[in-house]
C-alpha cells in the first residue's frame, strides 16, 4: 500500500466514524425529546413526568456536549497525524533530548512522547470533564464534587500516573525493543499478568485512595446480604460501604477484586434510595454475573483480541506505509512512535464492532437479571432498578439505533418488562 492510499483511508475511515457517532447522537437527542412528554406505560405509575422530563433534558445536555467532544477529539487527532504534530512533537523532544544528557531514540525519549501525548490529550480533555462536572452534573443535581475535591482527585490521579504508568510504559516499550520480531508476544503476557494483578492491588491500595470504605453496619441488611451470599456459593473479604456521595448522587453496587481480595461495596446514595430487599436483588444481580463468569469471558476476548491488535502493531512497525501515511517520517519510525499512532488511528477502524460489544454485554446483563430473580424476588430488582433510573436521570425512551451501538444495558422498559413477566 503507498502512503497516500493509506491517508486516504484513515481519513475516511476517521471522517465517517466522526459523522456516525454525531448522527447516532443527534437521533437521540431528537428521539428522547420526542418523547419528553409522556411516561412510558410501564413506569407510569413510579416515575413521575417532572422526573421523565429531567431525564430527557440530562440525556439530551450529554448528547449535545458529546457531539462537540467528538468533533474536538477527531480533529486532535487528525492534528497529530495527517497535519504531523506528533512528528513535530517527536522532533522537539528530540532537540531536547540531544542537548542535554539522554540521546534522542533512547528509552527516555519514548517515555517523554508517550507522556507528553497523555498530557497533551488531557489538557484538550479537561474543559469537557469540567463541564460535564460543574455545569450538566450541577444543574441537574447530581453533582457534589468540590474544587478542592476536584484538585485532589487530580493531584492523586497524577501521582498514580507518575508511579504506574511511567514504569509501565517503561517496560512496554523495554519489552518492544528487546524480544525481537516476537515482541507482541512478550508484551501481552506483561500486560495480561500487570491487569491480574490489578484486580489484587486495585480494592485494597488505590481504591482508598479516592474513596472511604467503611465495613457495613446495618445488621439487619448485613445478615440479609450474608444469606444471599451463602445462597450464591460467592465468598468475599467483607462488605463495605463507598462513600460515593462526596462527589455525586448517583448511586450503584458493585463487586471488586479476584480471588480471596474480593469484596462487595455499597455506594451510601444506594443504601439511601433503596429498601433493603431492592439493595438485596441488586446484589444478587451483580452476583449473576459472577456466576455466569461474565468477568473471565470478557477478559478471555478482550485478551484474545489484545493479541491479535499486538501482532498487527508487529506488522506494521514493518510497514513504511503506516509511519509516513499517518505523518510521521520513516526515518522516525521508533516503538514510541508507532505505539502512538497505533493508539490514535485504531478507534477509527475499531468503531463498527461497536454494535457487537454492547450486545454482547446486554446480553450478560439479561442473564444477571435472570439470575437474581431466580435468588430473589424479581419485582424486587424491578422496583429497584425504576428507582435507579428515575434518580439517576436515566432516559426511559433511548434511540433504538443509539443504544445498540453504545448501550452496554439493555432499554429500561424492555429490561422490567422482562423482570414483570410471569414466569
Amino acid at each position: 500500500m503507498s502512503p497516500q492510499a493509506f491517508s486516504s483511508l484513515f481519513l475516511a475511515a476517521a471522517t465517517l466514524t466522526l459523522l456516525a457517532r454525531l448522527v447516532l447522537m443527534m437521533r437521540q437527542i431528537r428521539h428522547v425529546r420526542a418523547h419528553r412528554e409522556a411516561v412510558p406505560p410501564p413506569f407510569a405509575e413510579s416515575i413521575g413526568l417532572e422526573s421523565h422530563r429531567k431525564a430527557a433534558d440530562y440525556t439530551a445536555a450529554r448528547m449535545q456536549l458529546g457531539t462537540i467532544d467528538a468533533a474536538v477529539g477527531t480533529a486532535y487527532v487528525l492534528a497529530l497525524t495527517l497535519g504531523g504534530g506528533l512528528q513535530a512533537i517527536h522532533d522537539l523532544l528530540a532537540g531536547i533530548f540531544a542537548a542535554g544528557i539522554f540521546a534522542a531514540g533512547t528509552l527516555a525519549h519514548g517515555i517523554a512522547l508517550l507522556a507528553a501525548l497523555g498530557i497533551a490529550g488531557w489538557v484538550i480533555e479537561l474543559p469537557f470533564a469540567l463541564y460535564r462536572t460543574f455545569g450538566i452534573e450541577k444543574r441537574f443535581g447530581f453533582n457534589r464534587m468540590t474544587p478542592g475535591l476536584y484538585l485532589a482527585d487530580l493531584a492523586r490521579e497524577t501521582m498514580l500516573a507518575a508511579l504506574i504508568g511511567l514504569p509501565l510504559l517503561a517496560a512496554v516499550l523495554w519489552l518492544m525493543g528487546a524480544m525481537g520480531e516476537r515482541w507482541w508476544l512478550w508484551v501481552w503476557l506483561f500486560w495480561l499478568a500487570f491487569n491480574l494483578l490489578a484486580l489484587f492491588i486495585w480494592p485494597t491500595f488505590i481504591a482508598p485512595l479516592f474513596n472511604k470504605f467503611t465495613p457495613l453496619a446495618d445488621e439487619a441488611l448485613k445478615a440479609r446480604v450474608e444469606a444471599l451470599l451463602t445462597r450464591c456459593g460467592f465468598r468475599s473479604r467483607g462488605l463495605f460501604v463507598m462513600d460515593g456521595s462526596r462527589r455525586s448522587a448517583h448511586g450503584n453496587a458493585y463487586f471488586t477484586g479476584f480471588g480471596a481480595a474480593k469484596r462487595i461495596v455499597f455506594f451510601d446514595t444506594l443504601l439511601e434510595k433503596l429498601r433493603p430487599e431492592e439493595v438485596e436483588a441488586v446484589l444478587a444481580h451483580e452476583l449473576g454475573h459472577f456466576h455466569h463468569r461474565h468477568i473471565w469471558k470478557r477478559l478471555a476476548v478482550i485478551s484474545a483480541a489484545s493479541l491479535g491488535l499486538l501482532w498487527l502493531l508487529g506488522w506494521l512497525m514493518g510497514q513504511a506505509w503506516f509511519f509516513a501515511g499517518l505523518g510521521v517520517a520513516p526515518a522516525s519510525a521508533g516503538t514510541a512512535v508507532a505505539l502512538a499512532l497505533f493508539a490514535l488511528a485504531l478507534p477509527c477502524f475499531t468503531f463498527p464492532a461497536a454494535p457487537l460489544m454492547s450486545y454482547w454485554s446486554r446480553v450478560h446483563e439479561f442473564e444477571a437479571d435472570a439470575y437474581a430473580a431466580q435468588q430473589t424476588r424479581a419485582a424486587d430488582l424491578a422496583q429497584a432498578l425504576v428507582k435507579l433510573y428515575r434518580d439517576n436521570a436515566s432516559t426511559l425512551t433511548p434511540d433504538p439505533l443509539y443504544s445498540s451501538f453504545f448501550d452496554s444495558h439493555p432499554p429500561a422498559a424492555l429490561r422490567v418488562a422482562r423482570l414483570r413477566a410471569p414466569s
